[in-house]
């Protein structure tokens, strides 16, 4: 008498160890990849200075010492002080985790927001499509930095009005994207076989288009931190971000670009910790696309 055959059958006992060999190999080529390891390094030095920062540096974001003011660089003070004598360096910090704040509620809130919009819009009737892309159309119909000046200016600059503008203007891009996912998947067999079976909208939506549709969207959303916390910067610098004196590395540039014939270090301490961002956030961006849609993978 022949052994019983495998639970799940042979196919599926076959496929889990390929499973497993295609993700150690796709794991190797992230090692093996200089660009990955690097982006990786740069975001985890600036969680880890953005979280620990009261444990790395001895003084307060706001705390003034005139006596100190506009100091070059030395043992006592990494990055020099500004006008008023505080700490670069600690400010430095602390505007990371003013930065990654915002990255992190305006991209998730964008995201989760244009996962469903997208997906309502793909599946949805068509009269439900036509108004969410007037909708997205008109939202997007405005430059970002003019819709945000024209709001923060109306209501006043704060951290939440930073957000909500980003939040606002990041939806259409997410949900045209998972739109358009949707619609290649409406049709195929598994999803006709799903509503042939008497399954209900929501779960399908659940469990057919959600697993395909999000992994393009955390790498949109990686490469979109970068984005977020120029624009961030950008408005601080102009005065409609972050209110004195919380720090932000677009403040640190702005008080850099007023005493620049005093100083170049100022504008050195805002505008490095950008760069190191968009190269980290982008080359971690390049690794999840790897990872998450091998139909993408770079070619070596």
């Amino acid at each position: 008498m022949s052994a019983p055959a495998s639970e799940h059958g042979p196919g599926l006992d076959a496929a889990a160890p390929a499973a497993r060999s295609e993700r150690f190999a796709t794991l190797r080529r992230m090692i093996r990849d200089p660009l990955s390891i690097l982006g990786l390094t740069l975001v985890v030095l600036l969680f880890i200075g953005a979280l620990f920062a009261e444990y790395i540096t001895p003084y307060s974001p706001t705390a003034i010492d005139v006596k100190a003011r506009l100091a070059s660089p030395s043992f006592e003070h990494l990055l020099g002080t500004d006008q008023l004598g505080r700490d670069t360096f600690t400010r430095v910090l602390y505007g990371g985790r003013v930065a990654l704040q915002v990255a992190a509620w305006s991209i998730s809130l964008a995201l989760s927001a244009g996962l469903i919009l997208g997906m309502l819009a793909g599946y949805g009737p068509r009269w439900l499509d036509n108004a969410l892309l007037l909708l997205f159309d008109s939202v997007r119909s405005f430059p970002t930095i003019m819709f945000a000046l024209a709001i923060i200016t109306l209501t006043g600059p704060s951290l939440n009005m930073v957000i909500l503008v980003i939040v606002v203007t990041s939806i259409p891009v997410y949900a045209r994207i998972v739109r358009t996912q949707t619609m290649s998947l409406k049709e195929q067999e598994f999803v006709l076989a799903a509503r042939a079976l008497g399954t209900g909208w929501f779960r399908i939506l659940r469990v057919h288009f959600l697993p395909n549709v999000i992994g393009p969207l955390f790498i949109l959303a990686s490469m979109d931190i970068p984005v977020v916390v120029t624009i961030e910067a950008g408005l601080s610098f102009l005065g409609l971000g972050v209110r004195p004196p919380t720090p932000s590395w677009g403040s640190i540039l702005g008080d850099g670009y007023a005493y620049i014939r005093a100083t170049p270090w100022l504008v050195v301490a805002g505008g490095v910790p950008l760069i190191l961002t968009t190269l980290g956030f982008t080359f971690m961006g390049e690794a999840l696309r790897d990872v998450l849609d091998p139909r993408l993978r770079r070619t070596d």
